[in-house]
């Protein structure tokens, strides 16, 4: 991270580049017992969320990786009653998954409180559909919650966390997905954010190893743009419990009774198709 009077710059060592939004300053930062996190208003992208220097969202492009993390998933599975939000404090992704009149009941397990406190006062249109009776919030460890869970109890996991550093390392290993697949019903779907293709093509590589390690039957990931991520191109990875993930309910996405900006059947078929170094280096695994 790089700061200075007018700019915020992410430096991605990995990728040899860097990022960088102008700003006209700093409207909070808080060190809590996880992490630190800070709210920036820029010129052009709005409010900007940043946890341990690393860019979490912007007002402006955060629906294109909320929409991308809830709808692809919830299409896949014939019939999402029950879902599990791993993560996710902002409550972008819950916002879309509520949009969906089948889902029965959504549990949101966030390690920190703060970041959803935060999204309320800074990021309030993610957090409109915080008060929806089906919505259920527990703030603690996601992996533990994961480990108590019954067994064949939710139909899709969504796992919306930070980058396989810090407090979200444990959410990328074998033990965890096995916890996952265990707390699926039949025909359940996982998904997770992956990283961005370009420049973290080992993590994809062990993420869908230790998937398929952990018992999932079938590994699909998924790319689409966000800017604000490195590279500006981001991905999903989903694993399905006794099911294929490359057909979706696609006239249901089609008819969706509620609006949405980035996702639509189309853009779904779309992420379904990888370029060759991606499809090459995956098939390698």
């Amino acid at each position: 991270m790089k700061l200075d009077k007018h700019w915020f710059t992410e430096i991605c060592e990995e990728g040899g580049s860097a990022f960088s939004l102008k700003i006209r300053g700093k409207l909070h930062e808080e060190r809590t017992p996880y992490q630190t996190i800070a709210i920036y208003e820029t010129e052009d992208f709005g409010n900007l969320m940043v946890i341990d220097g690393f860019i979490m969202l912007s007002s402006r492009d955060n629906f294109l990786y909320h929409e991308m993390m809830a709808h692809p998933a919830l299409f896949t599975h014939d019939r999402p009653r029950r879902v599990l939000i791993i993560g996710g404090g902002d409550c972008g992704t819950l916002r879309e998954v509520l949009r969906h009149a089948e889902v029965e009941q959504v549990w949101q397990v966030e390690i920190d409180e703060r970041v959803t406190r935060l999204a309320e006062t800074y990021f309030p249109e993610l957090c409109e559909a915080n008060d929806d009776p089906r919505a259920h919030f527990h703030f603690g460890d996601g992996i533990q919650w994961v480990r108590d869970a019954a067994a064949e109890h939710y139909d899709v996991i969504i796992v919306d966390s930070t980058d396989p550093i810090g407090p979200a390392e444990g959410l990328f290993t074998e033990p965890f997905y096995r916890d996952c697949h265990r707390a699926l019903a039949p025909g359940g779907v996982l998904v997770q954010q992956s990283e961005s293709p370009l420049y973290h093509l080992d993590i994809i590589r062990g993420m869908r190893r230790a998937m398929a390690g952990a018992g999932f039957d079938d590994q699909l990931t998924l790319t689409f743009p966000q800017c604000v991520y490195p590279s500006g191109w981001w991905t999903a990875t989903m694993a399905g419990k006794g099911r294929s993930l490359t057909r979706f309910r696609e006239d249901d996405a089609a008819r969706r009774p509620f609006p949405t900006r980035y996702y639509n059947e189309a853009t779904h078929r779309a992420a379904l198709a990888q370029p060759p170094f991606l499809s090459e280096a995956l098939a390698r695994e």
